[in-house]
């Protein structure tokens, strides 16, 4: 008998002949998130299993597994061999001194010589015969203990379920760049990204001297946040200081903002090509400023090729913050950095600027060159 933490897997039963790849890849997510901590991964005919670790790290194992995407429950429990003596030992280290039960059975293991109802009864049993402070409620009862046949001759022994984030694995769905900013929009673009799959990179953009070291180093922090879900450990960053500066100096002022988010997506296709990317993942939501209405983001559009992925395009902002504050992000995110964004911040910013005048505009500056020298000054930072 030892104990284990068993872990159910979610749409991942859905992919018929494919799910032997997407299986393969949950694991390997499984290992990556316990990297650092000793410990066995095994796989059980729908079940995998977190054994031989240290027990004093039970937490921390069970915390990393809540943040693999395609987990759909997890729960601390027991393994131990199949028969009706090695089952009730397992149940009794678990069982409830007072107070009332039900066990409840799955029997993944149709050739087991009892049914699922008389597993339970015979358990069940034998349990109120050892202690009459226990009553059996079937309905409405104050604990559960789940007993799960496997084929393999073992059986699980466990008495609750946590709910996983469920999902995809991580990189089952391709590449995809994040723009990352300091805000709290587009750190949950990135998280509902590789909820489906999608291995999600970074790239922040920042005005140094006109934000500060602090800036940057927020969105660091949140990349090493985001970092527990999209197990991508590393983060690029380019200057846009020159872009802005030469913006301000020769366009008009209304589309400052317009402009730079233009140059932004030229400058992150050319980053996502390099690395492979097959898209750009933004934190947009139609509407939520300026640069978001309908006319801002085709604007943005029309300079890049590869598809441009808005997963919060149709949330309102208590939507986001709720996800925020479940994912870890909020108070980071909250705290009072500036980024690129707000430097020479227009008092009214275009809302619904044309395209023609916004390309006339552009025609005023050295596009390529602008953004060759920001590319020049991308840096690179794991963590």
């Amino acid at each position: 008998m030892e104990q284990v933490i068993i872990i159910r897997y979610a749409e991942i039963h859905l992919k018929g002949k494919n799910r032997g790849y997407f299986e393969r890849v949950f694991a390997n997510n499984l290992e990556k998130a316990m990297k650092g901590i000793r410990h066995e991964i095994h796989r059980t005919s729908g079940r995998y299993l977190v054994a031989d670790f240290d027990e004093e790290r039970t937490d921390e194992i069970m915390r990393r597994v809540s943040k693999v995407f395609g987990v759909h429950s997890y729960s601390l429990g027991l393994l131990t061999e199949n028969d009706e003596g090695s089952i009730f030992e397992a149940v009794k280290l678990l069982a409830p001194q007072e107070g009332t039960f039900k066990v409840q059975t799955h029997r993944g293991d149709k050739h087991y010589p009892l049914t699922s109802m008389e597993i339970s009864a015979c358990i069940g049993g034998r349990l109120l015969d050892e202690n009459h402070n226990l009553r059996v409620d079937v309905h409405t009862p104050q604990h559960t203990i789940y007993i799960d046949i496997r084929e393999s001759g073992r059986a699980l022994i466990f008495c609750s379920f946590a709910d996983g984030l469920h999902g995809m694995p991580v990189s089952t769905a391709g590449k995809g760049l994040l723009l990352i900013s300091g805000g709290i929009d587009s750190p949950v673009a990135g998280y509902m990204m590789a909820k489906r799959g999608m291995t999600v990179g970074m790239l922040h953009f920042h005005s140094y001297p006109y934000t500060n070291e602090a800036a940057k180093e927020k969105v660091v922090s949140l990349a090493k946040i985001l970092s527990d879900y999209t197990l991508v450990n590393r983060i690029t960053t380019v200057s846009v200081t020159q872009i802005q500066e030469e913006i301000h100096r020769k366009c008009a002022a209304e589309l400052n903002v317009t402009l730079l988010r233009r140059f932004m997506f030229r400058i992150a296709e050319r980053i996502a090509k390099y690395e492979g990317d097959g898209c750009l993942v933004t934190g947009e939501s139609l509407g939520q400023v300026a640069s978001q209405t309908l006319e801002g983001l085709t604007s943005s559009n029309a300079v890049v090729k590869l598809p441009v992925l808005r997963p919060l395009i149709g949330f309102d902002k208590e939507d986001i913050i709720e996800v925020a504050k479940k994912i870890g992000t909020y108070e980071t995110s909250t705290l009072p950095y500036e980024d690129c964004c707000t430097v020479f911040l227009p008092d009214f910013p275009a809302i619904k600027p044309k395209l023609s005048f916004i390309e006339e505009e552009e025609g005023k500056l050295d596009v390529d060159a602008l953004v060759e020298g920001a590319l020049a000054t991308r840096e690179v930072i794991k963590f």
